[in-house]
């Protein structure tokens, strides 16, 4: 019988040759999901031996992880923000820089009572879900919207588990709420705080095998990836209260471009955050001053 240690030295060579990304990290979570243990157990446990009934199911799991498969789809979760989230091929796994445009927005927003929150392009609800929990003693309306009905079925069970209240939509963008008079739907109050992580990949970019496995429809923007950002910024003024903040996730060389594109159509304030590697990738700026004909056309 091999030991941990063995296992765990074969099995990140094989991920490796595979050019998977961090071999090992992925090798010791599929090892700590497999055992059921801790990284801190594993440690201490590195010269014990595996029985063949526990190897088994990780093989399955090397072999899948070695094809591209991400590390959350076999695990069934990741943490974002300090919690546990349910995620899958049923939405857009959370990347690290989405937690730092959490964290940029909960010090950047002035959060007051009753305040009213909306994540465009949900996904998983990693975003509201967040920041429901987050402003919770302000009791927020917080409302989460996505095209993906499979995606709105992930974001209400990662809700019930983590005791979120928010309300989802179904929608193109803010379709749901156009003004028809076929339309049943009543649009929320006018927001204050949105934030949207809103497909951007360049149409025939290649991504990475883990990449590929997120839905096609979080993923394509249009010719330069930005189709459906600007499409958002235009329907979104309607839905803004005065000096709504607006923040976006955009991809690395897009940031500068998008805030072009908000202050052309009358944004304010309008800059690129930069993340943690120091790549300009999170626009934002507030809704402009509503005119006194927009304004009765709301009463």
């Amino acid at each position: 019988m091999k030991t941990i240690q063995d296992i765990l030295s074969s099995g990140t060579a094989y991920l490796e040759a595979r050019g998977i990304d961090a071999p090992r990290h992925s090798m010791q979570s599929l090892l700590v999901h497999v055992l059921g243990c801790s990284k801190t157990w594993l440690y201490l446990h590195h010269e014990d031996h595996l029985s063949e009934e526990q190897l088994a199911p990780l093989r399955d799991l090397l072999r899948e992880r070695g094809k591209g498969v991400p590390l959350q789809h076999l695990l069934g979760t990741t943490e974002f923000y300090r919690r546990e989230f349910r995620t899958d091929a049923r939405a857009l796994i959370p990347r690290p820089e989405t937690e730092e445009l959490v964290e940029m927005a909960l010090h950047t927003a002035k959060p007051h009572l009753g305040m009213r929150v909306l994540d465009m392009g949900c996904g998983s609800g990693i975003i509201g879900i967040t920041l429901a929990l987050e402003l919770a003693p302000y009791k927020p309306e917080v409302v989460l919207a996505d095209i993906s009905d499979a995606a709105l079925a992930l974001t209400l069970e990662n809700a019930a588990k983590l005791g979120a209240k928010v309300r989802t939509y179904r929608s193109d963008l803010f379709a749901a709420w156009a003004p028809q008079e076929d339309n049943p739907v009543v649009p929320p109050a006018e927001f204050n705080l949105v934030l949207a992580n809103l497909p951007y990949v360049p149409d025939g970019e290649a991504v990475s095998a883990e990449v590929s496995h997120d839905p096609a429809t979080a993923l394509y923007g249009g010719a330069d990836g930005l189709d459906i950002v600007r499409r958002f910024l235009t329907d979104a003024l309607p839905y803004m209260a005065e000096g709504c903040l607006v923040m976006l996730e955009v991809g690395h060389d897009q940031g500068r471009r998008t805030a072009e594109i908000m202050r052309q159509l009358g944004y304010t304030d309008c800059r690129v955050l930069t993340d943690m590697s120091g790549k300009s990738r999170f626009p934002m700026g507030y809704a402009p001053r509503k005119s006194h004909e927009q304004q009765e056309a709301q009463a």
